[in-house]
């Protein structure tokens, strides 16, 4: 990636929606050294046990999600935020439909090369 010397203004309406599976799809704004996705859930939809060298930052717009991570489950509702750190497998589960942000650190470059099979598998 080049860095980029100026500031991208970008409406959430122009950035293209990639529907994974028939409960999860995403929009992502990607920047040199970061990224945010907009990702969409429907009750029900599992995000399966995965880990990545991303630092992970998640921030619930609307909705639940019911995290499996270090040992212990996490509710995480409309408001709420948590931090994942690097390396940390994790997983998760729609509690109802649910709209969240995800910030990674660096890009997750398996989102943008489409080689992110375990959430197009998914219900």
């Amino acid at each position: 990636m080049s860095t980029s010397t100026q500031p991208k203004y970008i409406p959430w309406k122009n950035v293209e929606h990639e529907q994974l599976s028939p409960l999860i799809g995403r929009e992502m704004v990607v920047g040199d050294k970061i990224m945010l996705a907009r990702v969409f859930l429907k009750k029900g939809a599992h995000v399966p046990k995965h880990q990545h060298h991303n630092e992970q930052v998640t921030y619930i717009l609307e909705g639940a999600l019911k995290f499996a991570i270090d040992g212990k489950e996490i509710v995480v509702r409309a408001g709420e935020v948590l931090c994942i750190p690097s390396n940390m497998p994790h997983e998760a589960w729609a509690m109802e439909d649910t709209l969240d942000l995800d910030v990674f650190d660096p890009p997750r470059e398996d989102w943008l090369s489409k080689d992110d099979n375990y959430l197009r598998h998914g219900r």
